[in-house]
């Protein structure tokens, strides 16, 4: 299967305008005239003190004190300030089920590749085509209990057209917030999030921040989109499911999205929060 290119996506650009202002400088040239003067014999009378030559007792002429030029302080622009900043790739008919309770992973494709498209070629939803991506997901996650981990799931998502991906695990759940939305915001794909400790997926299709994480690398984010394919079931243990596209708060997906400890098939990945970002492909 193949995959399609990236939709285009709404950036918000903060553009900071400096005024400069100069003053010209002007100079005026002074044009001198001689004269020519007669040629007159008079008999000098007794010199007298010229005015370079004070008589004794006299004050010196005194010039006052010119002040050194002064150059004007540059002004510089003030800091450029963090504004609301949204993003989100989800459009209706985007969101797939998971047809069983095993195909969490083959759904999250899915609905990668939804968001993705705007080639008018469909969408991906059908349950024969779940299954399929289930196997391939299986089939490259060593391992897996039998299941789909991870690796599997950025495997796919590579082949089928929509990477590069890969699974990263973030200590930080303020720095996993933020590596997913600015993920998102440079590739315009989705990202997966590894739910329940490891035991379950769901799509990160958008954000909220304040900050344009192109611009400030310390920006927050405020809300995130979620997908989760088992809606509208959720679990008994982690919580209900979101609707889907909803717009939860950070507070809110921690009491889903966990730290992830190293298991059997992820013990190369240190104890954090996974992902299975986007990442820019390389050109070569």
């Amino acid at each position: 299967m193949t995959g399609a290119p990236a939709r285009p996506f709404l950036w918000l650009v903060v553009v900071a305008t400096v005024l400069t202002g100069c003053t010209p400088s002007s100079g005026a040239g002074e044009i001198v005239s001689a004269q020519p003067q007669a040629s007159i014999t008079v008999t000098p009378p007794e010199a007298a003190p010229t005015p370079s030559s004070p008589l004794p007792g006299d004050s010196q002429p005194t010039t006052p004190p010119q002040a050194a030029p002064t150059t004007p302080a540059a002004v510089s622009a003030p800091p450029p300030v963090p504004q609301p900043f949204a993003l989100n790739l989800f459009r209706e008919g985007d969101f797939v089920p998971q047809y069983t309770f095993d195909w969490c992973v083959a759904a999250s494709i899915q609905m990668a590749h939804n968001l993705v498209d705007d080639t008018g070629g469909g969408t991906w939803a059908a349950s024969a085509q779940q299954g399929e991506l289930w196997e391939m997901a299986r089939a490259r996650s060593s391992d897996s209990f039998n299941g789909a981990n991870p690796f599997g799931w950025a495997l796919v998502l590579t082949e089928v057209g929509m990477g590069p991906y890969k699974v990263v695990s973030v200590a930080n759940y303020d720095d996993a917030l933020r590596t997913a939305a600015r993920a998102i915001t440079e590739t315009g794909r989705p990202v997966g999030l590894v739910m329940w400790s490891g035991r379950h997926a769901w799509v990160m299709s958008g954000f909220e921040s304040v900050g344009d994480p192109r611009v400030f690398a310390d920006f927050s984010v405020t809300g995130v989109r979620v997908l989760d394919p088992l809606y509208p079931y959720g679990s008994g243990q982690w919580g209900p499911s979101p609707e889907p596209n909803s717009l939860i708060t950070p507070g809110q997906l921690a009491t889903q999205f966990v730290v992830r400890e190293p298991r059997r098939w992820s013990n190369q990945l240190p104890a954090g929060y996974l992902l299975v970002l986007p990442v820019a492909a390389v050109n070569g």
